[in-house]
């Protein structure tokens, strides 16, 4: 970025955050302190009080920030683990309205990847777009073979303007960082990083179709998820052609009312989807907002979900992932201490931790949603006092488990909409039960079998030699620890031989040297 193109835009950002009374960010840097006395003595500024909350401020703020900004809001809502609790709940009211841009502009990009024009590819293009977003905007249009599907095209110079703010967003995450305390412990500059991986992961149409494909694959043949099907021919990396598909919006209620859906149904089946994705395919959808989430209602008492927009997905380790299931388990089973020796066991928390403080403390902050249903539970008030509890006994926070704390916080807002008299706990605990059954249970013992087995088979015939190769290399390496046990007893041997050798001369020549003495002594 150039440097007076950088100046105008900090002097922008700056000029917003003061219109929402965020001053104190802007002039909490030293060498801007003497302005700040100026900018206060100001008569605009005489006798003016912000009222509004600081969480609203900052909210604001980023929406007229733009994209990029909103975007980064979104992702700061789920770390709740270093926000404060005021302005974490409001940046989950961020959204995604953003104008559309020009369809000239569209139809450009389109021929610019195509090679072609826009009409020798689509029989029929929609000049209006379905939807529009931060990244991309969406257009409906039809193949010449008759297929309905849509075009999700990035905004044109998106990936320059991304990284343009996020340059400055460093920037500010640094001087936050050295001249602000608070800031120290937010860790601002490793946030930044973690918001910059994942928006240019979302500038990637064909890591977003692959997604896609992956998630299409995982639930094929399933009436609880539908995936629309990728065509690969007609998809490049800024922009991707995918089936239309035809549903209700997950946030629609009055429409899925209409339809007389099983809203009780559809709640657990958004439970078990998403335990699915995460336990099972370990590859989940990790942006599950309304807006990406419909409903087919051709079935009402056993709807199915429709999932768009695989920019972002969450994958765990084996460890986190087996971890996680154990908590979710223990937790479940109410036990608090196996929780607690969980999370020193991962090395979560630190080894010296006390069990049983630990344990304390989470039975403290789970005993009393138990059997409460979802319209009673907060799952952000859940998770934000398990983090402050966390934080006492100094956890580490864990960058892999954000993308699955967002989600979740998510699944609370479908199912706070679809059916509030959900109980959760219930509607999970048998999955995982199963799912820990299939792990480590007499189920896991057969699946390995049936795993290994094929191997087994084709490496048997080798068996023999295998068994040869290895009592031969057992000999030899036999063979070899007694030569070398030998060496070492011969070498002993000869250090002693050397050492009684050493005694010898040394009292032979103190004898001599006595002698010398008492023969000069004499003479």
């Amino acid at each position: 970025m150039k440097p007076f193109t950088r100046i105008l835009r900090l002097w922008t950002i700056n000029r917003v955050f003061i219109r929402h009374g965020l001053d104190e960010l802007v002039f909490n840097i030293p060498f801007l302190r003497p302005i700040a006395f100026i900018y206060h003595l100001s008569p605009w500024n005489w006798g003016k009080q912000e009222t509004r909350p600081r969480g609203e401020r900052i909210r604001r703020a980023l929406e007229d920030l733009g994209p990029i900004f909103i975007k980064f809001g979104q992702m700061l809502s789920t770390r709740r683990d270093l926000l404060p609790d005021d302005i974490a709940a409001e940046l989950t009211r961020l959204q995604d309205r953003v104008p559309p841009f020009s369809s000239i502009e569209a139809r450009k990009m389109i021929e610019k990847a195509y090679g072609k024009s826009v009409t020798e590819v689509f029989q029929r293009f929609e000049t209006d777009p379905m939807a529009s977003a931060s990244i991309a905007q969406v257009h409906a249009a039809q193949l010449w073979d008759g297929k309905e599907v849509v075009v999700k095209v990035l905004r044109p110079g998106i990936e320059k303007t991304i990284s343009q703010d996020v340059e400055l967003m460093y920037m500010m995450a640094g001087l936050l960082q050295r001249y602000w305390k608070e800031a120290r412990r937010l860790r601002p500059v490793e946030v930044v990083a973690e918001y910059e991986k994942t928006i240019f992961d979302e500038l990637d149409l064909m890591r977003e179709a692959a997604n896609a494909s992956q998630i299409r694959r995982n639930f094929e043949g399933s009436t609880t998820l539908y995936v629309p099907e990728i065509y690969w021919d007609y998809t490049h990396p800024n922009v991707m052609v995918m089936e239309r598909i035809y549903g209700i919006p997950v946030g629609d209620i009055d429409q899925l009312k209409a339809h007389h859906i099983n809203f009780k149904r559809l709640g657990e089946l958004g439970v078990e989807v998403f335990f699915t994705q995460v336990f099972r395919h370990n590859f989940f959808h990790a942006d599950m907002h309304p807006g990406n989430i419909f409903v087919n209602a051709a079935n009402p008492n056993e709807p199915q979900y429709i999932a768009v927009d695989f920019g972002i997905v969450g994958t765990l380790s084996p460890a986190d992932k087996r971890y996680l299931a154990e908590n979710f388990y223990a937790f479940f089973q109410r036990d608090y201490k196996r929780v607690a020796e969980l999370h020193v066991e991962s090395g979560w928390v630190p080894p010296t931790t006390r069990v049983d403080e630990f344990e304390s403390a989470i039975r403290s902050v789970c005993e009393p949603i138990f059997n409460l249903p979802i319209k009673d539970i907060s799952f952000g008030q859940f998770l934000l006092r398990l983090f402050q509890t966390a934080r006492r006994f100094n956890m580490e926070v864990q960058p892999q488990l954000v993308l699955l704390q967002k989600t979740l916080l998510n699944i609370e807002g479908l199912g706070r909409q679809l059916y509030p008299d959900l109980d959760l706990w219930s509607t999970a605990k048998p999955f995982i039960e199963r799912w820990m059954d299939e792990q480590v249970g007499v189920r896991a013992l057969f699946n390995g079998v049936k795993v290994n087995l094929p191997k087994l088979l084709e490496n048997l015939p080798y068996m023999p030699n295998m068994l040869h190769d290895i009592m031969q290399q057992t000999t030899q390496h036999k063979l070899k620890m007694q030569w070398e046990s030998q060496q070492l007893e011969d070498l002993r041997k000869e250090i002693r031989r050397s050492q009684r050798l050493n005694q010898t001369l040394i009292i032979t020549g103190i004898l001599v040297f006595i002698a010398v003495q008492v023969f000069n002594a004499y003479h």
